[in-house]
């Protein structure tokens, strides 16, 4: 081999390298869910180099004086990707940004949107949250992505929304929000389009993979915004994971699975049955089926436990 093809050789595995590592790239699409929305669904698996932390659901709303945003990314960068792909669906600048609540990928990439005029929205709730976890979130992000978090700042909510409702004229188009004490997060917050009958809902629903019960969650709290889900009877919802869904397939994955969680374990406390035994002898069986049961399943059953315990 002469130096020339061994010159040609590495040049070709440069091409190629670089070749996988675009082809890994985070790519956004917004599509349209109904007039003058859009939502792009994330993966439903769990954060990862490829996904660039954000493995969540995001919406777009076009109004006549500008988009509002709904979630911002996982990170500066992704907010960058996002931005982009909002720009191949509409010439209107992003003016707001929601938040429906306080996990990294609702949030972290406010920072982005803030430097570009954005205004952001969320609840009180969600900034105590924010300002309680952000820290962590960062700093596993940044174990998980290195070099990719550069530029990400926690940056939180300016406009705030108290209690339990919120009703806002954006674009002079009507964005209702509510908030039911949170759920999955503190400030996880329900955004209503009443003209065109579809929620985001944030992470009080998910479909497609089983919900997580964090520490900070709320099971109680959870089942509160989810009878708020069932008075609006949204046409369409777009859940925090999963497809765009309806409301029979919400009810089936999330609400029934919560359901069924405080049932048993509250007769277990009742009972005076331990916290192990009361985890083993959950029934799992109807829930199996969406993707990480089996992983997430006992964690779910042993904070629900505690948290009936402490009610």
């Amino acid at each position: 081999m002469t130096f020339f093809d061994g010159q040609k050789r590495l040049v070709l595995g440069a091409l190629l390298s670089f070749h996988c590592f675009a082809s890994l790239a985070l790519e956004i699409r917004f599509e349209p869910v109904a007039e003058s929305v859009y939502a792009y669904v994330g993966d439903i698996g769990p954060r990862s180099v490829r996904n660039e932390g954000l493995n969540a659901n995001l919406g777009l709303l076009i109004t006549s004086a500008g988009a509002v945003l709904i979630d911002s990314g996982a990170t500066f960068r992704s907010a960058e990707r996002i931005a982009e792909a909002v720009r191949k669906v509409t010439a209107q600048p992003i003016r707001w940004v929601i938040n429906t609540g306080g996990q990294d990928h609702r949030w972290l990439g406010n920072g982005y949107f803030s430097a570009q005029g954005a205004e952001i929205i969320g609840h009180r709730e969600a900034v105590a949250d924010m300002r309680s976890r952000g820290g962590d979130q960062l700093a596993a992000l940044r174990q998980l992505l290195g070099l990719a978090v550069d530029g990400t700042l926690a940056t939180l909510p300016t406009r705030l929304i108290e209690g339990a409702d919120g009703r806002l004229e954006l674009g002079g188009t009507v964005v209702e929000l509510r908030h039911r004490g949170g759920g999955h997060t503190p400030g996880d917050m329900l955004v209503w389009l009443p003209r065109q009958k579809v929620l985001f809902a944030g992470d009080i629903v998910y479909v497609d993979r089983l919900l997580a019960v964090l520490p900070v969650s709320s099971t109680r709290h959870w089942l509160a915004a989810f009878e708020s889900i069932e008075e609006l009877a949204p046409e369409r919802i777009i859940p925090g994971h999963g497809q765009v869904t309806d409301l029979a397939t919400a009810r089936a994955q999330t609400r029934d699975y919560l359901v069924a969680l405080r049932t048993h374990m509250k007769k277990a406390v009742d009972d005076g049955i331990d916290i192990g035994e009361a985890v083993r002898t959950f029934d799992a069986r109807p829930f199996m089926h969406v993707l990480n049961a089996r992983e997430l399943m006992p964690g779910n059953a042993n904070r629900v436990f505690l948290e009936v315990e402490r009610e």
